[in-house]
This record gives structure tokens, sequence and C-alpha cells, in this order.
């Protein structure tokens, strides 16, 4: 599932606000280990588009 929720990441990086959508769902579903997985690959993708890194507020709730 965490391959899969980074790949619908990736295509829907274009815009912020349904970036942060998939995140949020991506979230709800993902177990603990994945979530963790998740942030460490958020931070690394976010450091070439900063408008999406007001999204990190959503895993910083589920942590």
């Amino acid at each position: 599932m965490f391959a899969y929720t980074k790949t619908i990441l990736e295509r829907v990086s274009f815009n912020p606000l349904l970036f942060c959508k998939e995140l949020e769902k991506a979230l709800k579903i993902l177990l603990p280990y994945e979530i963790e997985k998740l942030t460490e690959w958020l931070f690394q993708f976010t450091v070439e588009k900063p408008e999406l890194r007001q999204c990190l507020n959503y895993v910083k709730l589920y942590n």
C-alpha cells in the first residue's frame, strides 16, 4: 500500500490541495510503520516542491 500511495502522491503533486487530500486519505489507511516510511519520503519529496510543505501538517497530526 505504501508504494501505491507514493505513486498517487507523485501524480497529484501538481496540485497542493489535491495532494493534501490524497495524503489525508492515505494516512487513514496506512499502517504505523508505513506512515513512518511515508513521512521520511515526504520530507525528501517536498524539498524540491516547497508548495507541498503545508501538507506535512497532516502527518504531524497522525504522529
